[in-house]
């Protein structure tokens, strides 16, 4: 672990965000002389952000808790275009309208992780359609164009992998580096902004801005990146079989974003209480200590205050009460999914597709064979079975040990 000056930096080196740092000894210094703006752009492409966007918005409220100042970067203009890196293909483009009603939606989710205002570590949320929209082709091509080496983007991993697969990479694409670099320069001048974070996929976008702001300004920015998030297993952060883990309750249920969490990996509790969580550092070292069966306890804890920082604490308590009520007491939480159907009956393999629970008519028969879906805890292996609904007492239906709703007319 580095040594650093700076509340700032130790902090994010402490719970484990630092993958990469421009100049540390610099920008250490200066966070600890003045208060830094620093900005992370997020692409409005849906109506929420998913977890794997979480790690982000984190280190937006890590500079916040620190003393500094966190611009939030709405791509208005770059979502327009969609960025390549580490993509296979290219984005469908976003509308003006869809793009704008993203937008406003999003900012819900900023608002419960960060405190928004006119204050001098308030945090602002910005978007570069303000900047973008006014750029005139052959004056930006002429006074920004002239500071990009092609040779040099070609380089970047993130347009070799595309390259070397043989992918196609549009233009259009291709010049969302430049984009990028420029909203750099643009909230340096604008907001007097120092420092750009983002994930390590983002490095080479983020050089290329201090750079930019180097050569055309004089001006001394920083850039840190975070580490890939991966889980003990491998696998991507907020990627599940089920699909993304949305942020938004629009998107995603309260109990089931808890029990993503509450279904963490063992070995990951403890990095995961550091990086969602604003635990202290010794109880979450108490926590990870925890052995066998007690690290349950840990990911009770690690589940409900990961959904009480995105949700609220009335829907982490929900949350949590449902699934005691679900799992320990072998009954069915009021908080559980759950699907009206307006007739009087259903199909057991319907039931399992409407309710999320598989992804096929094919999967949901193969579960029932297999003897993993139960109703009101009591095993079903028919897949012709017709689920009768009384209008006052929901049927639980469950799919192995972690799934469960509630099905209702």
């Amino acid at each position: 672990m580095a040594s650093y000056q700076s509340d700032l930096l130790r902090l994010l080196d402490e719970r484990g965000y630092i993958h990469q740092v421009t100049d540390a000894p610099a920008l250490d210094a200066l966070a600890v002389k003045q208060v830094v703006p620093g900005y992370i752009g997020f692409d409005p492409t849906a109506p929420s952000l998913h977890v794997g966007s979480l790690v982000q918005i984190m280190l937006l409220r890590r500079l916040q808790q620190s003393g500094h100042k966190p611009i939030v970067v709405m791509g208005g203009g770059t979502g327009k275009i969609g960025d390549p890196s580490f993509k296979d293909e290219a984005r469908k483009l976003l509308g003006e309208d869809g793009i704008k009603a993203n937008v406003a939606a999003i900012r819900r989710i900023f608002e419960r992780f960060l405190t928004f205002g006119d204050g001098l570590s308030d945090a602002i949320m910005v978007d570069n359609a303000e900047w973008l929209d006014q750029l005139e082709y052959i004056p930006f091509l002429r006074d920004v164009g002239q500071h990009f080496s092609v040779n040099r983007m070609l380089s970047f991993d993130s347009v070799k992998l595309r390259l070397d697969r043989e992918q196609s990479l549009s233009f259009l694409e291709f010049n969302y580096m430049i984009l990028q670099a420029y909203d750099f320069l643009e909230l340096s001048r604008r907001a007097a902004c120092r420092l750009q974070m983002g994930g390590s996929d983002q490095w080479g976008n983020i050089v290329n801005g201090i750079e930019l702001a180097r050569r055309m300004d004089g001006t001394e920015v920083y850039g840190v990146t975070t580490p890939l998030i991966t889980t003990a297993d491998g696998g991507k952060m907020g990627k599940t079989m089920a699909g993304a883990v949305w942020l938004h309750e629009d998107q995603l249920p309260h109990y089931d974003y808890w029990q993503f969490w509450r279904n963490t990996h063992d070995q990951d509790v403890g990095r995961f209480l550091r990086l969602f969580t604003d635990l202290p550092l010794d109880e979450i070292r108490r926590l990870e200590a925890l052995q066998g069966a007690e690290i349950n306890q840990a990911k009770i804890v690690l589940a409900t205050e990961a959904t009480r920082m995105c949700r609220g604490a009335p829907a982490a308590l929900d949350a949590q009460t449902t699934a005691e009520q679900t799992f320990a007491q072998g009954g069915a939480g009021e908080g559980l999914p759950r699907v009206r159907v307006s007739e009087g009956t259903i199909g057991l393999v319907t039931a399992l597709t409407v309710l999320g629970f598989v992804s096929s008519n094919g999967e949901a028969k193969r579960k029932i064979d297999e003897g993993a879906v139960r109703l009101n805890d009591l095993p079903i292996r028919d897949a012709s079975y017709e689920i009768v609904l009384d209008q006052d007492d929901p049927v639980k239906i469950s799919l192995g040990k972690k799934k469960h709703g509630l099905l209702s007319r």
